[in-house]
């Protein structure tokens, strides 16, 4: 028998027989066991951790039908994480896989931040296009919110998984690198994941709507997991998108030749809600081709809008029609308003210009992205298909001939506009002078600190009051306003809910809800002024005055989900636990020459995207109803509000995507069979067609600026 082979022994010990050798595994068991496992492991389990963060941290949520595909979808990304961490030596290896697990943290805890703030989760480009005007403008209250209690613990619950790593799984990890047996059983896997996740989406009509036709940011975060959102907003974001328009049911004829429209009424005792006219009006278009422009673009996007605009029937004009040519026009968007701001006893001025004008009464205003999104819906009719992105994408297009202010301009009015914050936040310095005004745009640091005083939020009566002097005695002005004292944070040391506390102290209101209303009532102080100005000038009845909402005042409730705003719910009356309830909101739409006419009343459901065709045809302008997504209110045109997650509302009840339910609003109420169905068709196409214009530059195409 051959001796054992024995081991050296350690200095000043004694020889020890050597371990026999272990059984010898399989090399494709070896090649499995180690780097692939626990890489795999490592980031799916992070990522699917940080998903249910996200989701418990937001919507209150962590289980549901789509958790299986969220697991799936991070598996996959894991899989991308995995090859990536395993390139190189084992000292950098575990050097990129902390790396990486740090990196993780931030898309999660940006969105949370995102959401807390905003109660909506924001898609790539709003967060980028407002990342450089929050973090000199709004450092105040991003430092609160990341060193808030709710802050600092969502990023030390981030944290956790890269600290598990450097304290515990470091020393469990070999850092090697994977041979090619590992790498090609990472890719399979990888691959594998990805065609589950998107078989099961096809596998499930609501989740596949969500996913492809019905794709929105908020959507997809909230059924897929924020890392799929994000790919799938990169992805549809990176360049021109594939449209399609499908085919729609017609509506029902009218049967009288006549202009009819079912949705206004001409005084608060009209027994019914219909007016007919005995009149054949004309409609709303252009000398344009659109079917021979589809033979001559030869294919591609243009074609395809070119197609499906010279589809659609154009609104009729009406009674309405020129009722304000050659009037002067004041639009302001305002900073978070709301309908709830508006009472007699609190703001008297907005009370009159609300009941003495046109009287929009189910109005909402979608809230996408944030301010400049809000902005965006109203000044040109359309949805922020680039998120944040809009604005500079679609001026820099010169898509600007059908705004008021071009309109106006070549009308030869004097245009300008104005906003009492930073003139480059949002980079309006850019966008607002590309609008058509012909003197430009003038904010704080180009022209208004001669107006306004520096503090936060500036005083929009300040801003009023002092740019007056500028256009009051034009001939013919068009001013636009960014109004923005009533932004949160709402409590006493914002210096307009301050300034007016005297005023709501003795509401029977929380604290939050009262200094909102103090804060909104520096926008009536500034509206007083305007209108005794405008009196006194006895031009009052040859102003229009235009206003609503850039969005929900969402810095009521952080972080709140639908059921849990407090404030907000407060503020309305109801508790809000849908998208549509928490967007209504209010226009006003008002000239002096209205107060002495019975009110007219709109009561079918309206939205900011139905101001600029509305505003078209109420001052006379030449333009084409079929351009525009929005409707003239006054017109015969079908009442349809809409948002980018694919919410409606008609006269007969709302539509709710995420539940993919209908409620009418009146129980009783026979709707028609293929009602809701087509419908779902018409808000698809006009958001292809919100998606295309602003892909494609059209409205440049079909109406160069310079015509």
């Amino acid at each position: 028998m051959k001796n054992q082979p024995q081991i050296q022994p350690e200095k000043g010990g004694q020889p020890r027989p050597a371990q026999k050798p272990a059984a010898k595994r399989s090399k494709l068991v070896t090649a499995l066991c180690s780097s692939f496992l626990f890489n795999l492991l490592l980031f799916t389990l992070t990522l699917f951790y940080f998903e249910i963060v996200l989701k418990c941290s937001t919507m209150r949520t962590a289980f549901g039908t789509n958790l299986l595909l969220i697991f799936v979808f991070s598996m996959s990304a894991a899989g991308i994480l995995s090859l990536l961490s395993t390139l190189l030596s084992e000292k950098v290896n575990r050097i990129i896989k902390t790396v990486l697990l740090f990196l993780l943290m931030i898309p999660y805890g940006v969105e949370y931040f995102v959401y807390q703030e905003y109660n909506l989760f924001y898609d790539f480009n709003t967060v980028v296009n407002g990342a450089g005007g929050a973090a000199t403008d709004f450092q105040d209250e991003i430092i609160r919110l990341v060193f808030s209690a709710n802050g600092i613990l969502h990023l030390l619950l981030l944290a956790v998984p890269a600290l598990l790593y450097l304290i515990l799984l470091r020393r469990a990890d070999d850092g090697e690198s994977m041979n090619w047996v590992q790498r090609v059983t990472t890719v399979f896997v990888t691959v594998a994941c990805f065609l589950i996740g998107i078989g099961c989406v096809r596998l499930n009509d609501r989740y596949f709507s969500f996913y492809d036709r019905e794709y929105s940011f908020p959507t997809a975060v909230s059924n897929f997991g924020l890392l799929t959102g994000l790919r799938l907003d990169i992805s549809k974001g990176s360049g021109e998108q594939e449209i399609a328009f499908e085919p729609v049911t017609p509506e029902p004829a009218v049967t009288t030749a006549a202009t009819t429209r079912p949705d206004v009424t001409t005084g608060p005792e009209a027994e019914s809600t219909t007016t007919t006219t005995t009149t054949t009006y004309g409609k709303n278009v252009m000398d344009i081709d659109f079917a021979a422009m589809a033979e001559q673009d030869g294919g591609g996007t243009w074609t395809k809008l070119d197609n499906y605009v010279a589809s659609l029937t154009p609104s009729s004009k009406n009674p309405y029609t020129g009722m304000f040519a050659g009037k002067n026009l004041i639009f302001i968007s305002c900073e978070a308003f709301t309908k709830e701001v508006i009472r007699e006893d609190l703001t008297p001025t907005l009370y009159r210009l609300w009941t003495k004008g046109i009287r929009f009464n189910d109005f909402y205003q979608p809230a996408s992205a944030g301010t400049t999104g809000g902005e965006f819906q109203n000044v040109f009719g359309l949805l922020p298909m680039k998120g944040g992105a809009s604005f500079p994408s679609f001026t820099q297009g010169d898509n600007v001939y059908l705004t008021m202010a071009s309109q106006l301009n070549r009308q030869n009015y004097w245009g300008k506009a104005y906003h009492n914050n930073s003139y480059t936040f949002y980079s309006r310095h850019k966008t607002h002078n590309r609008l058509g005004y012909s003197e430009g745009f003038m904010g704080y640091g180009n022209g208004m600190e001669k107006y306004v005083k520096y503090e936060w939020p500036e005083s929009d009566k300040d801003m009023i009051e002092g740019t007056l002097q500028e256009y009051i005695d034009q001939e013919h002005f068009n001013v636009y306003y960014m109004s923005v004292s009533g932004h949160n944070g709402y409590d006493r040391s914002n210096a307009a809910a301050r300034r007016n506390w005297d005023k709501v102290e003795d509401l029977e209101y929380s604290e939050k809800v009262k200094a909102y209303l103090a804060a909104n009532i520096e926008l009536e102080n500034g509206l007083a002024v305007l209108v005794k100005a405008l009196e006194d000038k006895g031009i009052a009845d040859d102003t229009v005055i235009c206003m609503t909402a850039d969005h929900f005042p969402y810095g009521l409730d952080d972080n709140a989900s639908y059921g849990r705003m407090k404030y907000l719910s407060e503020l309305y009356g109801y508790d809000v636990v849908n998208t549509v309830q928490r967007d209504h909101n209010a226009a006003i739409l008002w000239c002096g020459c209205l107060e002495d006419e019975e009110p007219i009343e709109v009561n079918a459901p309206a939205s900011s995207l139905d101001l600029l065709p509305t505003l078209s045809n109420l001052f006379g302008l030449e333009f084409d109803s079929r351009l525009m997504p929005g409707r003239d209110v006054l017109s015969d045109a079908e009442a349809i509000y809409f948002d980018r997650e694919y919410n409606w509302r008609t006269e007969l009840g709302t539509y709710l995507s995420s539940k993919g339910t209908f409620t009418p609003d009146d129980e009783d109420a026979e709707i028609p069979e293929d009602y809701v169905e087509r419908i779902k068709t018409i808000v698809r196409n006009k958001i292809s067609y919100c998606q295309g214009v602003m892909d494609s530059n059209y409205i440049a195409h079909v109406l160069p600026v310079t015509q």
